[in-house]
């Protein structure tokens, strides 16, 4: 269910609303550095959207990137072949990306890559969503055809926004880059809610006193569907994706969204500074390959030592951290003295979301058989609340393998299948689905082994993403500004924090980007270099566009 939808504009986030994607296009570059400084290393700890983008931009700048990487390249950027049918993957993380994520789609554009619409609830490119709530189904391909209440949700959330929020003036201000206005209003926006969650903010709506109408919203919601699993967290993280209109008009990257971190390992650029035409992020590296998991982190008089797990040790002059940071908690024996102290307390304070999906391949996309009877899709996409919660329907063509997303939850919901192995959550949940397709026969079109992923149990990363709870504003802000260095100690300075968890929009590949340029521009001014007078990179404007800072006493 949407609000009123707009032309997507970019994803100028209202703490800090630089505008990476201008800053990108500029053909003045991203800085230059000391011809001294050429060719110096610089650790890059993490393979993911966020450690490649530092590793590509670092190397066009005329540095040399050392990409450490525990497992593969891409990270939450995972594409997974189907067993036996290695041109069909299943997205185990990311796997829809809205077209106003403006910095992620430049290298998507770089790359070559085609898109195409996601098949999200309710989308005009869905041909049908099915809505199973409370044992009533309902079928419909916009919010016009479901009965009358979910129109009612529908204007319910939209006249919250609008009230409480002031919807229409933040996303003109998006809009036209008014910054000055967007931060007046976010900033107060951040005083008065920090400390609300998201139903709370819904059941002191007085257009949500039905507990009915906050039960359906939490259930279908806007965008890609139910969100009671966000209820608990904070109602910030809710109005960042609306605002930015991160949760609209979204595409999936054909072949893969694990191209993007792989592709920019591979990339040539035209332009680069010191090194020749030709070289790539894995031209500099022996055998074209990542170092290994970094196991130690320690500040030194020449900088920082990182030590991976072959024992080799290494110092650098700066090292860019992208894997989420409850790494350095139990993943990395870390140097106290890497961060301050407010910092390792934001870090230990850092709550993230888990989330599971699993894929099934199958002979064709029969969701778009016929009933004779009722001449509806035999499929449609799903959202119930029953175990599944979403199901998505990837339609490749008629004469094709079709892929199926049986089910993709989160937090509780996604604990519910974490202990089962993937065979185990197949059968659960076709017996669900049977349930609510009773006459279709999913089983008999699999023709591949399933593939599962619960996020909070995969070793290196612990949950799927960051979201803040009530009251964390506080200890975010300190993570998205560790960047600008210039009021810590120098013994503290060098080591740069980036990932879509230290961004303002967790959960989204464009944070990703954006905080691994905020950690290139933060490398660029620790080794002397300086971006061009019309070209200004975000610790150039840091201080007029700044994170409004809460009170602490």
């Amino acid at each position: 269910m949407t609000s009123a939808t707009t032309a997507a504009t970019t994803m100028l986030v209202p703490d800090f609303p630089f505008s990476y994607d201008s800053w990108l296009r500029h053909p003045a570059g991203l800085g230059t550095l000391p011809a001294a400084a050429a060719g110096t290393e610089v650790a890059v700890v993490g393979g993911g959207m966020a450690g490649s983008t530092a590793a590509y931009e670092l190397m066009r700048l005329g540095l040399r990137p050392v990409l450490y990487e525990a497992e593969q390249l891409g990270g939450r950027m995972r594409s997974v072949p189907f067993p036996g049918h290695p041109e069909h993957v299943a997205e185990m993380g990311a796997m829809r990306f809205p077209v106003s994520a403006r910095s992620l789609f430049h290298y998507i554009d770089l790359l070559g890559l085609r898109t195409r619409p996601f098949p999200n609830p309710l989308a005009p490119s869905t041909p049908s969503t099915l809505i199973d709530l409370n044992g009533a189904r309902h079928r419909a391909s916009s919010v016009a055809e479901l009965p009358g209440v979910y129109q009612e949700v529908a204007d319910a959330w939209e006249k919250a926004l609008q009230e409480r929020a002031e919807l229409s003036t933040v996303r003109d201000a998006i809009r036209r880059r008014d910054v000055e206005t967007l931060k007046a209003v976010w900033n107060r926006l951040v005083r008065d809610y920090d400390d609300q969650s998201f139903y709370g903010f819904l059941a002191t709506s007085g257009a949500f006193q039905s507990f009915r109408h906050r039960e359906i919203f939490g259930q279908v919601g806007f965008g890609t569907g139910g969100w009671d699993t966000d209820f608990p967290n904070s109602v910030l993280e809710i109005l960042r994706v609306v605002f930015t209109e991160a949760d609209d008009n979204h595409r999936i990257i054909e072949g893969g969204s694990q191209q993007v971190p792989m592709g920019l390992w591979e990339h040539r650029p035209r332009r680069l500074a010191h090194w020749p035409r030709g070289t790539s992020v894995a031209s500099l590296h022996p055998d074209g390959r990542p170092l290994p998991a970094v196991t130690r982190l320690r500040r030194t008089a020449e900088g920082i030592r990182v030590t991976d797990e072959s024992g080799r040790a290494r110092d650098f002059p700066a090292v860019v951290f992208s894997p989420h940071v409850w790494a350095l908690l139990n993943r990395v024996d870390c140097d106290p003295a890497l961060l301050p102290t407010g910092h390792w307390t934001a870090v230990e304070r850092t709550h993230y979301m888990g989330a599971s999906k699993l894929f099934v391949l199958v002979d064709r996309p029969f969701w778009r058989d016929r009933d004779p009877v009722t001449g509806a899709d035999a499929m449609s996409m799903t959202l119930t609340d029953r175990m599944p919660r979403g199901v998505y329907l990837f339609d490749e063509g008629p004469d094709r393998p079709g892929v199926m997303c049986l089910s993709y939850t989160w937090n509780d919901d996604s604990l519910k299948v974490a202990t089962l192995r993937a065979e185990e959550r197949l059968e659960v949940l076709l017996s669900r689905l049977a349930e609510v397709y009773p006459d279709v026969d999913i089983r008999s079109h699999v023709i591949a082994e399933p593939l599962a992923v619960t996020w909070e149990t995969e070793p290196r990363f612990m949950g799927a993403f960051k979201s803040n709870l009530p009251g964390q504003y506080r200890y975010q802000r300190r993570l998205f500004t560790q960047f600008a260095q210039e009021d810590m100690e120098a013994a503290q300075r060098g080591f740069f924090l980036c990932g879509d968890d230290v961004s303002w929009t967790a959960g989204f590949a464009e944070g990703a980007v954006t905080t691994a340029l905020n950690a290139v521009w933060g490398v660029l001014n620790h080794l002397g270099g300086v971006t061009h007078a019309d070209n200004p990179g975000p610790g150039d404007l840091f201080h007029a566009l700044a994170p409004v800072e809460l009170p602490y006493g």
